[in-house]
């Protein structure tokens, strides 16, 4: 029997209060499951007194044969990955804003840099949102774009920043020895292996930035929620509401699980070809590889030569 320095291996007592517990958790969740069924199919009664089908009847369900809400949900859809794209461009060139003048040696950069960025990291977007509407006038999409980009801007920048202090000093020692400037060293050595480092992060992230589009409803820009609940909502009817909720919550559902499968086989990725580069036994590789095995690195751009 196979045992682990943490734990002891679970005896016959625990194995069967843990089959039980199992049990008992899924007949839970099986009853809950019911239980949302039911309240889903039982038909409405009004305080008028008609009667409305349950949101499982069928009836409820045949405006997704109209092609008039599938263009609308597109349109709608369309406006959400813009302002996403937008705002995830314009975050990471703040990040590395931000992570640049985080880590300057002069205090009278990095204090002031520190406040502005945690004053940016705890203020709600929402309410950034409105800021930038009501006190600049940008229009609903640049509202949208410009409190997303700068909110996530300084999340990725502390991102880079964790990702430079991780860096051995050699790096930094190597760029100013050969003669660059520690503002070039910066940008030509230690960025791009921190970006590298904190890729994963910094997809995540965008991941929460492209759901946090949602909340351009409240403003006024015409994405997916307010396309898909407020537009089409008053176009079909309330009959239809939950019908519309269904589908933009299946679209921002499959959009969300994407760009997560992204993030995990970027994630593979790099984290396959640390290992590859760590890794003592490692087979050899012509063009990776120099002589003897061992793997060389540039001493400016850290990639393999």
């Amino acid at each position: 029997m196979s045992t682990s320095v943490l734990y002891d291996a679970p005896g016959p007592r625990a194995r069967r209060t843990s089959r039980i517990i199992s049990v008992v958790g899924v007949l839970l969740v099986l009853a809950l499951l019911a239980y949302l069924t039911y309240l889903l199919a039982r038909p409405r009664i009004s305080a008028n007194g008609a009667e409305t089908p349950g949101v499982l009847d069928a009836s409820r369900w045949d405006i997704l044969g109209d092609l008039a809400l599938w263009r609308a949900i597109g349109r709608g859809w369309l406006a959400t990955v813009q302002a996403a794209a937008v705002a995830s461009v314009l975050a990471v060139v703040i990040g590395v804003l931000f992570s640049f003048l985080r880590t300057a040696r002069s205090a009278w950069v990095r204090v002031p840099t520190t406040v502005v960025l945690e004053f940016f990291r705890g203020m709600p977007v929402l309410l950034m949102m409105l800021f930038i509407l009501l006190v600049f006038s940008t229009g609903a999409f640049w509202a949208v774009v410009a409190a997303l980009a700068i909110y996530n801007g300084a999340l990725i920048g502390e991102a880079l920043r964790a990702g430079i202090a991780s860096l051995p000093r050699g790096q930094r020692e190597a760029g100013l020895a050969i003669g660059l400037t520690p503002i070039r060293t910066r940008f030509a050595i230690e960025f791009p292996q921190a970006f590298r480092q904190m890729l994963p992060i910094i997809l995540a992230q965008l991941v929460v930035l492209l759901k946090d589009t949602s909340l351009g409803y409240i403003v006024g820009y015409v994405e997916l929620t307010r396309s898909g609940l407020t537009r089409l909502g008053t176009y079909y009817g309330s009959t239809y509401t939950f019908t519309l909720f269904a589908v933009v919550l299946v679209v921002y559902l499959a959009t969300n699980l994407l760009l997560s499968w992204v993030v995990r086989v970027v994630d593979r990725r790099t984290g396959r070809r640390a290992v590859v580069a760590k890794r003592p036994g490692a087979p050899k590789d012509p063009g990776m590889f120099g002589r003897g095995g061992r793997l060389e690195t540039d001493a400016v751009s850290g990639r393999a030569t």
